[in-house]
């Protein structure tokens, strides 16, 4: 008899266990698991969520957590997994179908993404969400379809629709889809003191080329100093990767004023969460040879994009330093906004100023540029500053300046 009642003791004891470790709440594991992923600690979080899994294996939303924890690691084909899993228990959940097609974006796999693009749309039905619609336009982008992906995104961007990076989307397409245009701009600088007044007026062409992106050739022409100049230019914008561009100048003039030779070369980077890197160097050729290491970082916030430059110019007698905040808010379109700029010393790709003529120099700046209708921008700047020539001799400059651009 003791030993039945022992027996069953033991099978009890055992059963009670089980059940202990089979009862949980599967609420709690998951945001223990996103808490522990979202830190970076993948593993440890996909522990939790396996064992969240082992008794509720159609729970969307970990089987969405886990394929995102693998995506972010660079395992795509893990990723696609469970992001398959998540559509199949939830057909009708949008989080599946956004996290899978990001993974196929990131991994290149447009193919596929077209496929899993059609099946939301067929399951989520009408109106589409715009999460889709999003992902919809950049599948167009990566396809370098750039019209297709401008109509899809911009009722979104007018909309203010909450997408990471959208500000900074919407320029990428204004920037490739934006093949052929003319414009014109003109400066008017005066200067309290001696110096007379400066005007200065450009005309450019710009072009779109698949070898060198937008494609821009630019004449200057100035009078100053009882003189009169020209600058010829060409700047061109290749793409580098589906993340990144690069920036190159080449100009050159016979005047005085401006530099004989002037070189630029830029990389610019795109990061996570709306960051923008970029490194470059400029060479200017005035009366002596100026070279100028540059670098920015950007930041799009809501409708605000943040951007610091600092330069550095080295020489044999001292290095010298410059750097520029400029904030811009933009209104209804990625080319609506009005800009305020701060800084010190001259600009890299200010053509116009010798910086070796200057010991420091301050400047404010304002602007607002228009995008009237989709063939026709307007703009105006205006800015002070005061430079210093010498230890006892300052300039005070406000300069104007207002353009135009056609389309076509």
């Amino acid at each position: 008899m003791k030993k039945l009642f022992f027996t069953l003791f033991m099978i009890s004891g055992v059963l009670i266990g089980a059940k202990g470790q089979d009862s949980f709440d599967p609420d709690e594991l998951f945001s223990q698991a996103r808490t522990q992923i979202m830190g970076g600690k993948y593993q440890e979080g996909r522990k939790i969520a396996f064992r969240a899994l082992s008794q509720y294996p159609n729970y969307a939303d970990i089987l969405i957590l886990v394929g995102r924890s693998y995506a972010w690691e660079g395992k795509n084909d893990s990723a696609n997994i469970y992001f398959e899993r998540a559509i199949i228990a939830s057909p009708a959940y949008t989080d599946g179908y956004v996290g899978y097609l990001d993974n196929l974006f990131w991994s290149d796999n447009l193919n596929t993404a077209a496929e899993v693009l059609q099946k939301a749309k067929s399951n989520l039905g009408s109106p589409i969400p715009d999460e889709i619609t999003y992902r919809e336009s950049r599948l167009f982008y990566y396809r370098e379809e750039y019209d297709q992906a401008y109509d899809l995104a911009k009722p979104l961007f007018d909309k203010g629709f909450n997408q990471e990076g959208m500000l900074a989307y919407m320029q990428n397409l204004q920037r490739f889809r934006n093949t052929n245009a003319i414009g014109a701009t003109y400066d008017y600088d005066t200067f309290y003191g001696s110096t007379s007044p400066w005007h200065t007026w450009s005309v450019y062409g710009r072009t779109r080329t698949k070898l060198t992106g937008a494609l821009i050739a630019r004449v200057t022409q100035s009078e100053r100093f009882n003189g009169f100049g020209t600058l010829y230019e060409l700047d061109a914008y290749p793409s580098i990767g589906k993340n990144g561009y690069a920036y190159l100048n080449l100009g050159g003039s016979g005047a005085s004023f401006f530099p004989k030779l002037r070189f630029g070369a830029s990389y610019y980077h795109n990061l996570p969460k709306a960051w923008e890197l970029e490194g470059g160097y400029r060479y200017l050729g005035f009366t002596q040879a100026t070279h100028i290491l540059t670098a920015s970082v950007g930041k799009y916030v809501g409708s605000w994009w943040f951007n610091f430059r600092a330069n550095v110019i080295p020489s044999e007698n001292s290095t010298g330093t410059s750097g520029q905040l400029t904030a811009r808010y933009y209104f209804k379109t990625a080319e609506d906004f009005f800009s305020i700029q701060l800084g010190s010393g001259v600009s890299p790709d200010e053509e116009t100023r010798d910086q070796t003529q200057l010991l420091n120099s301050y400047r404010a700046r304002f602007g607002y540029q228009q995008l009237l209708s989709p063939k026709f921008m307007i703009y105006g700047f205006t800015g002070y500053s005061r430079e210093e020539l010498s230890t006892d001799n300052f300039r005070n400059n406000l300069n104007l300046s207002v353009g135009f651009e056609y389309r076509f």
